[in-house]
């Protein structure tokens, strides 16, 4: 694990925002957490993963090395799968940068749950909670437990909110009747969605984990391939427990131990906020702990060793897409 002192470091060396001339990589959108230059005429994405961290759909405040790690997980899991199922990665430049192929999105989010878990208001389980048997065009059994795996991974497909909005829980047939895609495009992104959470739960197994939820967001290009895009299996889009703990959380009512960034959500619920009004500024103890969680998740998801970059972040960005 990273050591105290590197993290403290880090706090000097977050990247909150990215400027790196669209004249020269393309026009900005910027999201959440990512930067995105598009240059239309060559095809092609330049994402820079910064170092925000969103949650209650607000952008919070900034964690050390979150983007370098966010970006390594992603490229890990691209070229993971990259023999199974086909993806935007088209080179890594810089820890924190990625280059990718330009394509339509689906306008849809493809979210493949594991388990009856969850303890936001849209989860799966506070659906069955209040008795719900229905969700997302799913039956569900009576009489299962909270943290209980589902017969078989459901698709729950949402809505893609803009920046400040909330997803919305939809149906497959409520996809291709709303126009997002056609049925035969439906078939396609299910069957590659299935394919690769399946292989992401063989991996997770592997390292002594669960892949009990995850989220992809696939695209169209130019040529008519359906890709994955974005980001595969990070602590951003997925839920993590350790193997070791399910069972007995399970027999017991309890939670499994869980392996996921919700360390910052959860402080703050504990002091009282929920998401309403402008949120309070991260303290540095918060920081470095979100910080060393990441950490762990990236270590032991990946089984490498977390070496973070300490250089300045603009000025290697900018070295490394040779922007000087």
């Amino acid at each position: 694990m990273i050591d105290d002192a590197t993290l403290r470091r880090g706090l000097e060396l977050t990247l909150d925002s990215s400027e790196l001339g669209a004249d020269r990589l393309g026009r900005l959108q910027r999201g959440k957490v990512r930067d995105c230059y598009i240059d239309d005429a060559a095809g092609r994405r330049t994402i820079v993963v910064s170092d925000r961290l969103s949650a209650f759909d607000h952008v919070l405040g900034t964690v050390p090395f979150k983007g370098q790690i966010l970006n390594g997980m992603a490229c890990y899991w691209f070229e993971q799968s990259r023999a199974l199922v086909p993806n935007h990665l088209l080179a890594v430049p810089d820890p924190a940068v990625s280059v990718v192929r330009e394509c339509r999105p689906f306008p849809v989010e493809m979210v493949l749950r594991g388990y009856l878990t969850g303890s936001s208001s849209t989860s799966i389980w506070t659906h069955y909670a209040k008795g719900g048997r229905e969700f997302c065009g799913h039956r569900l059994a009576e009489g299962m437990r909270k943290h209980e795996r589902l017969p078989r991974p459901l698709i729950t497909p949402t809505t893609k909110a803009e920046q400040g909005a909330h997803d919305e829980n939809i149906s497959a047939a409520e996809v291709v009747a709303r126009g997002l895609c056609t049925a035969p495009e439906w078939e396609r992104l299910s069957a590659l969605c299935l394919e690769l959470f399946a292989f992401g739960q063989r991996l997770a197994a592997e390292r002594g984990l669960i892949l009990v939820d995850t989220k992809y967001e696939l695209g169209r290009t130019p040529e008519g391939e359906l890709i994955f895009i974005d980001e595969i299996h990070t602590p951003d889009s997925s839920r993590y427990w350790y193997a070791d703990s399910y069972e007995a959380a399970l027999a017991t009512g309890g939670d499994p131990r869980a392996l996921d960034k919700e360390h910052v959500r959860r402080e703050l619920v504990a002091r009282g906020y929920r998401g309403d009004g402008p949120p309070p500024p991260l303290d540095d103890a918060l920081r470095i702990e979100a910080a060393r969680r990441y950490v762990e998740i990236f270590e032991v998801v990946t089984g490498r060793t977390f070496v973070p970059d300490l250089e300045p972040p603009m000025r290697r960005i900018r070295r490394n897409l040779g922007l000087l």
